[in-house]
């Protein structure tokens, strides 16, 4: 099976073509090296796919015939990512939700409502 058509199989891309512009991006590689879409995959390969600034490594158990459900994804692939990757994601995730400035860009519902309960009280 194509690695492309793999990953969208197993739910890592929402399209077969997103899958293939990562492949052809570089940010999939097969035991270290950059592959291309049509690059056979195996069972027991296991696969580095770099997506939105975290790297995953992905384990490949079975091949599905199609695209599976979401429940059965992890009978055709095991994500083997170190725990200490995922931690070290979240918290850059964390620090960016802390980090908004506010009273920048379009206010909250929150902030509408306290400057609406401000311009009331002038009145």
């Amino acid at each position: 099976m194509r690695v492309d058509k793999y990953l969208w199989a197993v739910r890592f891309f929402k399209s077969r073509n997103a899958a293939s512009i990562a492949c052809k991006k570089g940010y999939v590689q097969i035991g270290g090296q950059n592959v291309k879409p049509s690059r056979e995959i195996y069972v027991s390969d296991s696969i580095l796919l770099r997506q939105n600034q975290l790297s995953t490594e992905l384990y490949v158990l079975d091949l599905p015939k199609s695209r599976v459900g979401a429940k059965l994804v992890p009978q055709y692939c095991k994500n083997i990512t170190p725990k200490k990757t995922i931690e070290m994601h979240e918290a850059i995730v964390e620090n960016q939700r802390l980090s908004r400035v506010k009273g920048r860009g379009r206010p909250s519902k929150k902030d509408r409502r306290d400057l609406e309960g401000f311009l009331d009280e002038d009145a």
